[in-house]
């Protein structure tokens, strides 16, 4: 389990966490460090000893105006201070209706991968944009179309074996309700989880759900 508080609290949750859970932030600056008054370089994220960042999530695309280069250019950053990534990509519901999903899927996958050079320290999180925070989830088919369609991309463009290694997470209005049946989905590896996480017992179902569909 991969926690993601806001960047005010890490100091807080790193102290309160078991030692088997990893510590995430939200976002970091897109290279070195230096006279960027509010942003959190990735040097500040290591010196913390903070092993995982959160990228090219759509609210930051949408609204920070984030573009697929940009988001590039980070995840290059991150991983070379030694921070893995959680590589977010995801379709808005005119992308999706007017037939241009996986375009849109491939732009921002491509300058993901333009910038990886060691697959082990990436996952791809799929959040469809229409689903997330709106209680709209995407359906179980909709969700493995797209998940397969990303793992058959990463095969042919990086490579099988890395594919195959992969994980590809689903986040948009995951729940107790959902989960279940979404990780029972081949290509679903988890959850990237938002206000449900907010929920003890309900989160926890959603954490176990993974578990519990490999012993099915």
């Amino acid at each position: 389990m991969v926690i993601a508080p806001p960047f005010l609290y890490l100091d807080q949750v790193k102290k309160s966490i078991k030692a088997d859970y990893k510590l995430s932030a939200q976002n970091c600056w897109i290279g070195k460090g230096g006279a960027f008054t509010g942003e959190i370089a990735a040097e500040m994220l290591a010196d913390m000893d903070i092993p995982w960042v959160i990228l090219g999530h759509s609210e930051r695309r949408a609204l920070c105006g984030e573009t697929n280069q940009i988001v590039g250019t980070k995840v290059a950053y991150a991983l070379s201070q030694g921070i893995k990534v959680i590589a977010c990509i995801g379709e808005t519901l005119p992308q999706r209706e007017s037939g241009q999903m996986f375009s849109i899927l491939e732009g921002q996958l491509q300058q993901i991968a333009n910038n990886v050079d060691d697959w082990t320290k990436v996952v791809i999180a799929y959040e469809p944009v229409w689903a997330i925070g709106t209680g709209v989830v995407a359906t179980p088919e909709q969700a493995e179309e797209v998940h397969a369609w990303v793992r058959q991309w990463v095969g042919k463009t990086v490579s099988p074996a890395v594919a195959d290694k992969i994980r590809i997470l689903y986040g948009g209005s995951v729940n107790d309700g959902n989960c279940a049946e979404l990780a029972e989905l081949e290509d679903v590896d988890g959850f990237l989880v938002g206000g449900a996480s907010l929920k003890g017992e309900s989160f926890v179902k959603i954490c176990n759900a993974q578990k519990a569909a490999a012993k099915a």
